[in-house]
């Protein structure tokens, strides 16, 4: 691979794109090529380097399934038995759910346990102890196991399973169990060990964020920092199905391999993969691709591997800007000329109008820090997006409207305002008849009058 060639082309595309600044780490076979671009911070100029450190945001979940997954392999974990033989104590405001959730349905997104559940239970060590009792008031966003709805909250309980089976942190498991063996040492949890490295800042409007992180209790699902080599050198861990470069054993062949098998279809199959597997998004490419993508306070973090005869990884860190163009374009060059593989193109709009109306699928969908209406208008149907909380820290703005334009059956695209492409959003009904809405991984039900 040629370094400096991709050091160009990821300048020119950040440019492009008005990202400020990235960091890419390329893997064909053996060799690696890295290449950073543009600054951490706006307010201080510092430049990106390949040795800075970003939010990875929820490619962290890997992670916590690979911890999960090794508990398996030692017989402390069946994935299958209800989480309260682990955590007694475990209760959400759903019984059936209570009773009868498991870890396999915290890593495959089906448990029902609303995803952006976000209460700052503090920066000591029982933050997790203390999210798991916050979850006793929270009502289900869907019934167990009737579809599937992207949940950062299990994961933050699967990583408090991870906490009791192994008597320790979960950020101190995963410095045990698989930072130290890789020789990760730029990886880290806290903001405390990302000042001791180039740590970049996320930005959203082109203005620096006003808190850098997410709260403690968000670790397992989403507050991993690293270098984008270092996401490289965990790829390879799993495409050589549990073993480190210097020939450890980290994860049984089979418990690597189970990560990768598809579990459930995921209801919008074009943003983040077609099915999830345990942990990883699979992507139906034409061939075998599965990975992840991660968001936290204005930056994003996107990671693919294609497993082969000379496999190829590709993971891309970003602080602002249009960062999914960025991934886009980036992937899609690169993926091609190193792997064979043709990247779906963004979403687009079909020519012409369209006479679909919203009668059947008008009205309010809630969840946990987000309210979707929907809404006939006169140019046609459109989404009203009211975000709260961190969902709305994120996105910088408490309320985005965006058309609905019909392109396949059951399924519209949006585009937000200050947002070039199309998002997809899928309307669907569970065997109850409910209605859903899924859109950005998350189902959500309408209110009935």
């Amino acid at each position: 691979m040629d370094q400096l060639a991709l050091r160009d082309r990821l300048a020119g595309l950040a440019e492009r794109h008005h990202v400020v600044g990235a960091s890419v780490a390329v893997a064909v076979g053996d060799d690696t090529a890295t290449a950073a671009t543009g600054v951490l911070n706006l307010r201080t100029g510092t430049p990106a380097t390949v040795d800075s450190v970003f939010q990875i945001g929820s490619i962290t979940k890997i992670w916590t399934t690979t911890l999960a997954l090794q508990l398996v392999d030692e017989g402390l974990l069946d994935l299958d038995r209800p989480l309260v033989t682990y955590l007694p104590d475990f209760r959400v405001l759903d019984e059936a759910t209570t009773a009868a959730v498991t870890a396999r349905h915290l890593l495959n997104h089906t448990s029902g346990i609303a995803g952006d559940f976000f209460p700052d239970t503090g920066r000591g060590d029982d933050t997790l102890a203390r999210f798991t009792a916050e979850l006793a008031d929270l009502a289900p966003s869907h019934p167990l196991g009737a579809t599937m709805s992207y949940s950062n909250s299990g994961f933050t309980l699967l990583g408090r399973l991870v906490e009791v089976l192994r008597g320790a942190t979960w950020d101190a498991v995963l410095r045990d169990r698989l930072l130290d063996p890789l020789g990760l040492d730029a990886v880290g949890t806290l903001p405390e060990e990302a000042l001791l490295r180039g740590a970049a800042v996320g930005h959203i409007g082109g203005e620096v964020t006003p808190t850098w992180g997410l709260p403690r209790c968000v670790g397992p699902a989403g507050l991993i920092h690293a270098r984008a080599a270092d996401l490289v050198t965990f790829a390879r861990l799993h495409l050589a199905d549990g073993v480190t470069a210097s020939g450890e054993r980290l994860l049984s062949a089979e418990s690597a391999a189970a990560m990768r098998e598809p579990e459930v279809a995921i209801p919008e199959p074009w943003t983040s993969g077609s099915h999830v597997g345990l942990g990883w998004m699979l992507f139906d490419w034409g061939t075998s691709v599965y990975g992840h993508d991660g968001s936290t306070l204005g930056q994003h973090a996107y990671l693919r591997v294609v497993p082969g005869p000379v496999p190829v990884v590709v993971a891309l860190l970003t602080n602002g800007g249009d960062h999914d163009q960025l991934y886009q374009d980036l992937f899609t060059e690169l993926l091609a000329e190193h792997a064979g593989v043709a990247v779906p193109p963004p979403l687009r709009p079909p020519p012409g109008p369209s006479d679909r109306t919203a009668d059947d699928i008008a009205g309010t969908y809630e969840r946990p820090s987000m309210t979707l209406v929907v809404r006939e208008h006169t140019d046609g149907p459109v989404l009203i997006a009211r975000p709260s909380g961190v969902v709305a820290a994120s996105l910088g703005t408490d309320e985005i409207r965006g058309p609905l334009v019909p392109f396949a059956p059951d399924a519209f695209l949006t585009r937000f305002p200050g947002h070039p492409g199309w998002l997809p959003v899928v309307f669907h009904r569970l065997d109850d008849g409910t209605r859903y809405v899924h859109v950005s991984g998350q189902a959500t039900a309408r209110k009935e009058t």
